[in-house]
């Protein structure tokens, strides 16, 4: 038990670059499903808004199961999706 303890509290800080990753991470919320895209209909393209400036919405494409009220990690949040044709 000493042993796990001591290499808990020794464990070296979080790289700059990691950290300045996580600060380019947002958090935005579904609040329109628009449809499905894709050459077999494997992404839904969704208007998200971001929950720390909630006057922003941009449209998404998300790979996966998605609905309304879902909060997406947003690992990049300047590029919009193209609309559906």
């Amino acid at each position: 038990l000493a042993v796990l303890v001591e290499s808990l509290s020794t464990r070296a800080e979080p790289s700059p670059a990691l950290l300045a990753k996580m600060d380019a991470i947002k958090l935005a919320i579904v609040m329109k499903v628009i449809g499905r895209t894709g050459s077999r209909g494997q992404v839904t393209q969704v208007r998200v808004k971001f929950l720390d400036d909630q006057n922003r919405q941009i449209m998404r494409n998300v790979k996966g199961p998605v609905r309304e009220g879902d909060i997406l990690t947003l690992m990049e949040s300047e590029r919009e999706a193209r609309r559906l044709r």
